[in-house]
């Protein structure tokens, strides 16, 4: 093979590319396309402490004679078994990493490397990897550049270990909150959903067309309108129109292509009656031929074979997956048919020798293929950043006087079933933690509290079931205490006693567990416990603050007089959490949902179509707190803004006492449009930390208008629709 073109690292990407294909068996081909094996399943430790490969790699890598990719290698959960007892961590990843490598490249005839791919769905999903806030609260925080950072991070992580390819969600958009995997997506608005997955692709694939060695690969999942269906269950139908899947489901994947993003994820939902796996109007003729999208398209886990109900069989269930513009399976069987495929003229070889060369050029663009790769090294201060991005998080959605905690408080009873724990800080698709990472809500106020201030402890009751013996215990530490915070909530946390689906969702979810994939509820509750345990303490008077630690909005009376939110916000985010309570930082978290007032009126969005009579006669259609809401504890003004060409100019003084930052949101409202319009929509915002008493002028750019709009500024949609708006034209052909 010396004389193998493709291995000449000098010659051009496309050029190896074909000198490889040119070369490849059929047999060969169809092994690219296949991602076949849980990645967990490929090792196992040895009594000395090392690795060894099963017999299950070797069959897998004979089959095809060789392996087009290779999933979760690092991954560990309830589901893979995978714990610090017998799986990689991050001393040993990247040799595991090497070992697997190595076996596959003998054992292919042209030497062909393995993808590597693993979850990165808030930091790396393996033994040691830095657990990130959620995208939820990622949303929450509005902060692009911040989460260029932490994307920045992972990538980093995952390339230090060995990985290649992070899987990463970002193009759900959250429009029923009873779905499980809401704490997902970045929001219910495309326009925030769109900025933040460009800074995702950004910081995770870094400039030019080859990857860094401490960047990676993203795969965008998940394409498209996975958010949107019917009752907020997980992969049911859902009733889009190509308007709406256009307006709302798109904008984020659009962002994600032109920022360069390698790959993206079919999505298991239907899109017209047709399984994202196998609609080649959106594949196709949307994402490849109008949008020019040249990179991989890999199915969702199984989704291929789910086409058998469609055509009968998952021989061609797997032809009408790659004839839709499907490159890669995930567990699928329908993939390892495509020899016979081929041969029974269901796929022309032309077309699958396109999707090979698609995963061939991306093992190029990594470097796989050359003897002497640059190694990354593990990038450190993952802690730090996580926190960062979990004080960004933290939403204030009502205070009447009681945070911060003020000076005359000098004792705090922290209570409830979230408040001494960090098991449940953290979404789905988290690794084990060793014990002691991290710190929860009573760590961080014991260790961040001012000298004599005392805190007590009582958790009152658990996530879930009605057990109210904790709740006198609860209410004694209340009364006899200056403030109470009463930390409540949910938690995607697995345990090993879960039932699981073949694709990882949760099929039975036990222990505490209420969010999360598969895990999707009819209505916002908490568990009931939780109201009594907040009736109970409110009703002894003691000034409250309740602090919702959460993957998808719930339903909280507004009986206490302070509420925050600060999502999933990892294992540091109890530390977070303290900091905004004590007034150590401020709560510069705003609103990326709506919040009902009930699961009755779901579904509740800023975004929806104007109308005139969109009330209900038993209860309010207004969202208990809008899109973009957030207080903090100072005050802010907005002058009037100016239109000056292609932005919108404000100025923004801080009328209070404190140091605090505001999001200047421009909404639009289309005034002479060819369709019905929507109330408002989101198209620019800005944020703006000002010292007490500052004044300073906002710009911010304005793009992809089109039209006569009238433009609002305000600091939450809400306001945005009581402010006075400037109408203007804009040109139908501004870039987007």
């Amino acid at each position: 093979m010396s004389d193998a073109f493709y291995r000449d690292p000098t010659a051009p990407t496309e050029a190896r590319v074909r000198d490889l294909l040119a070369r490849m068996t059929l047999r060969e081909k169809v092994g690219q396309l296949n991602q076949r094996m849980y990645g967990w399943d490929a090792y196992r430790r040895t009594p000395d402490g090392g690795f060894e490969l099963t017999e299950a790699l070797h069959a897998e890598t004979d089959r095809f004679e060789g392996l087009g990719a290779l999933y979760g290698l690092q991954r560990a959960d309830a589901w893979s078994g995978v714990d610090h007892g017998n799986g990689p961590g991050a001393q040993d990843g990247a040799a595991l990493a090497e070992l697997v490598q190595r076996h596959v490249v003998g054992r292919s005839r042209l030497g062909i490397p393995a993808l590597f791919v693993e979850e990165v769905p808030h930091g790396l999903m393996a033994l040691d990897g830095t657990v990130l806030p959620v995208n939820l609260a990622v949303g929450a925080g509005w902060d692009p550049a911040l989460y260029e950072r932490a994307a920045a991070h992972a990538a980093a992580e995952l390339r230090a270990r060995g990985g290649h390819v992070a899987l990463v969600s970002a193009l759900d958009i959250a429009r029923d909150p009873r779905w499980g995997r809401t704490e997902e997506c970045f929001g219910e608005d495309p326009y925030l959903a769109a900025r933040l997955t460009e800074a995702l692709v950004r910081g995770a694939q870094g400039p030019g067309e080859d990857f860094a060695p401490d960047k990676a690969p993203v795969v965008l999942k998940h394409f498209a309108g996975q958010g949107a269906t019917v009752g907020g269950r997980n992969s049911a139908e859902s009733e889009l129109g190509w308007r709406e899947l256009h307006e709302i489901h798109l904008p984020a994947a659009r962002a994600g292509v032109r920022a360069g993003a390698a790959a993206v994820m079919a999505a298991y939902n239907e899109v017209d009656g047709m399984p994202c796996s196998g609609n080649h109007a959106l594949l196709t003729g949307l994402l490849r031929e109008e949008w020019g999208f040249d990179g991989l398209v890999m199915a969702d886990g199984l989704a291929v074979d789910r086409l058998a109900r469609i055509t009968g069989d998952k021989t061609s269930a797997g032809a009408l997956a790659l004839n839709s513009g499907v490159d890669l399976s995930l567990w699928d069987e329908g993939f390892t048919h495509l020899e016979e495929a081929v041969e029974r003229g269901l796929v022309e070889e032309s077309v699958l020798d396109a999707a090979v060369a698609r995963v061939l050029r991306l093992k190029f663009r990594l470097g796989l293929f050359e003897p002497q790769r640059t190694t990354c090294p593990a990038p450190a201060g993952g802690a730090e950043l996580s926190k960062d991005v979990a004080r960004a998080a933290v939403t204030l959605l009502r205070n009447d006087g009681v945070l911060p905690v003020g000076a005359h408080v000098s004792r705090i009873a922290v209570l409830g079933p979230q408040a001494a724990t960090t098991a449940h800080q953290s979404g789905d698709y988290t690794a084990p933690q060793r014990p002691g990472t991290g710190s929860s809500v009573l760590d961080g106020l014991r260790r961040l509290a001012p000298p004599g201030l005392d805190i007590r402890h009582a958790p009152g009751c658990s996530l879930t079931g009605d057990d109210l013996s904790g709740i006198p215990e609860a209410i004694a530490q209340a009364a006899a205490s200056d403030l109470a915070v009463l930390v409540l909530g949910g938690s995607s946390a697995r345990t090993p006693e879960t039932v699981f689906d073949a694709n990882g969702a949760a099929l039975t979810a036990v222990s505490e567990m209420t969010c999360g994939e598969g895990v999707d509820l009819a209505g916002l509750r908490l568990g009931d416990a939780q109201y009594a345990l907040l009736d109970a303490v409110v009703a002894t008077g003691t000034p409250t603050a309740v602090v919702l630690v959460q993957g998808r909005p719930h339903l909280v009376p507004d009986t206490a007089p302070a509420l925050l939110s600060a999502w999933y916000p990892g294992p540091w985010g109890g530390e977070a959490i303290a900091e905004v309570l004590l007034g150590l930082a401020e709560p510069a978290g705003r609103l990326p949902v709506s919040v009902p007032r009930s699961a009755a009126q779901l579904p509740v969005y800023y975004n929806h179509k104007d109308t005139e009579y969109g009330g209900y006669a038993d209860e309010s259609a207004e969202p208990r707190y809008s899109f973009g809401h957030g207080l903090s504890y100072t005050s802010f003004a907005y002058g009037e803004p100016r239109l000056t060409g292609s932005a919108v100019e404000v100025d923004v003084t801080n009328t209070g006492q404190r140091y605090g930052r505001s999001v200047v949101q421009v909404y639009l409202r289309r005034l002479i449009t060819p369709t019905w319009p929507r109330t408002l929509e989101l198209c620019a915002f800005e944020g703006v930390g000002l010292a007490p008493g500052e004044r300073r002028t906002v710009t911010v750019p304005l793009a992809g208008l089109g039209g006569t709009v009238e433009i609002r500024v305000a600091a939450s949609a809400r306001e945005a629709l009581r402010a006075r708006g400037q109408s203007f034209t804009a040109p139908d052909d501004t870039p987007l």
